[in-house]
């Protein structure tokens, strides 16, 4: 009884009551403690071209949730917040955390990081702590390691003077341990050291994707991606229990041990969200199929966390429901936005989620869906943040970053490059030809954008400039505007005919021939 006493202490996952069989035995869900606020979301529609008085037939690719609502067969609200509630990864979400920042700085090898430098890196940590609300810096150091693959990183020397200065610092309730991830022998080791949580860049981040966790799927893919967390600590607590010889008792004459029954209940769970989010992911899928059918190309607005990328798309769309946010991972649902070009053609802005350096491929990998979209979009425009001292390693980050993806090559060639918050600094030029130079909080260098987005959707969607004569007397032109891009008419009253200038797609200018010429 002792054995179970403590399992049930330490392990988030296992039912307090077990008196049944364990294959009876539901995951329930944990309570509500220490849960983070939830931050208003924008909206998702931007109704600022004429041309989408019917955008509530398309959707969204990040529904609303009136648009959820009507949709319940889709997924229920409460399935979603009972699998994004219960077993949340203990100690990082409860109360505030005055947190100790720890850097190692690898001098060589793959580890090792050419385009910034520790202090940087340093200060990225302090701007991840500092986003979340109640947690506080207390104090930071940089280490130098030569091994950061061991389980404790640093070497011996370093290792005990760190955890000395960490024992004086009055007040530390947690360490952040500045590396992508930490493996559980490591988390364990470290938090025994030291008598507090550990946490590193996955859990951090991972914390700041839910306190701004709004819609259905992004709840989803952060639940799955904090299942790594959880079994790292479940083997964490199962290394304690058997240090106290628990570790190989069954649970309820089950036959099952209770890692077994722990890892059972987890894969029970990834299996359920994994299931929620291909429904979702069916959902997108028939969203981008109805814009396809609409002929609205698609441009997909991404770049490094808080770039400016909200900001830009609300001055190129007169979106007044965008309210960025100057913060790390404000946008984490993929909005969709409606925007008109100089030649009045509409086009679809797609807001995504920001990148970051040293981020595993398994939170990336649970945000798979999300970035679907900019696989399928007609155009990417890469927002930089020129005036961050980091701004090449971050160009560096996202390029790798759609690498992995496997961007189609043409996508790649024609994307623009846009060096954003040139407002901040004195007399900026690029020295890298083709770049567009704007401010988006004045709205400086928008026109010029707006062209170069204009001219790479035509080329990239096939779309033709043509001169149409039409007969006034017949639906021809009205057709045209519904259809196409209207940029010019000529009206030459004694004919009563015009020459219409249009941007068209090869299948409508087809439809517009098989209608009017084929007569």
């Amino acid at each position: 009884m002792k054995t179970l006493r403590f399992v049930h202490s330490r392990l988030p996952l296992l039912p307090r009551s077990c008196h049944r069989p364990a294959a009876a035995c539901m995951l329930l869900p944990a309570s509500h403690r220490g849960q983070p606020p939830v931050l208003p979301s924008s909206r998702s529609l931007a109704l600022s071209a004429s041309s989408l008085k019917n955008w509530k037939d398309l959707g969204s690719s990040s529904p609303t949730e009136e648009e959820e609502d009507e949709d319940g067969d889709l997924l229920e609200e409460t399935e979603v917040e009972e699998l994004f509630q219960q077993h949340v990864p203990a100690g990082i979400g409860q109360g505030q955390h005055r947190v100790f920042i720890v850097h190692p700085d690898v001098k060589w090898g793959s580890r090792k990081q050419y385009l910034t430098t520790a202090e940087l890196m340093m200060a990225e940590a302090e701007g991840l702590v500092n986003t979340l609300d109640n947690w506080t810096v207390v104090d930071k150091i940089i280490l130098s390691t030569k091994t950061p693959e061991k389980k404790k990183i640093f070497g011996k020397g370093n290792f005990q003077l760190l955890t000395e200065k960490i024992r004086q610092t009055p007040g530390v309730t947690a360490v952040f341990v500045n590396v992508d991830r930490l493996y559980s022998v490591s988390e364990r080791e470290f938090e025994e050291a030291w008598g507090v949580k550990v946490f590193d860049r996955y859990s951090v981040v991972l914390h700041i994707f839910r306190c701004n966790a709004r819609t259905k799927e992004a709840k989803l893919q952060i639940s799955l991606a904090e299942i790594p967390l959880l079994r790292s600590r479940l083997k964490n607590d199962m290394a304690d229990l058997d240090q106290q010889g628990g570790g190989a008792r069954y649970i309820g004459g089950s036959g099952e041990t209770v890692y077994e029954v722990q890892q059972r209940l987890l894969k029970e769970r990834e299996t359920r969200i994994r299931s929620a989010l291909e429904r979702l992911r069916k959902k997108r899928h028939l969203l981008r199929s109805q814009r396809k059918h609409r002929e609205f190309p698609t441009v997909s607005v991404l770049g490094y966390t808080n770039c400016g990328k909200t900001t830009l798309i609300k001055a190129l769309t007169g979106d007044s429901g965008l309210q960025p946010r100057n913060q790390l991972f404000a946008t984490l649902d993929v909005t969709v936005h409606a925007g008109q070009l100089p030649s009045h053609m509409t086009v679809l802005y797609v807001d995504t989620i920001g990148f970051l350096s040293q981020l595993p491929h398994q939170l990336i990998d649970s945000f798979s869906a999300t970035l679907e979209d900019i696989v399928h979009s007609d155009l990417l425009v890469h927002v930089r943040d020129v005036s961050h001292p980091e701004t090449v390693n971050q160009k560096a980050n996202v390029l790798n970053v759609l690498k992995n993806l496997q961007i189609p090559h043409r996508l790649l060639a024609s994307m623009i490059e846009v060096h954003n918050k040139i407002d901040l600094l004195d007399s900026y030029e690029s020295s890298e030809s083709g770049a567009v130079l704007i401010s988006a909080l004045q709205q400086r260098g928008l026109d010029e954008l707006k062209k170069a987005v204009e001219q790479e959707v035509v080329k990239s969607t096939g779309k033709q400039i043509l001169d149409l004569r039409v007969n006034l007397s017949s639906p021809q032109l009205s057709w045209l505007y519904k259809e196409a891009t209207v940029q010019d008419v000529q009206v030459n009253a004694e004919e009563g005919s015009a020459v219409v200038k249009v941007i068209i797609s090869a299948a409508a200018h087809g439809r517009y021939k098989k209608l009017f010429e084929s007569r």
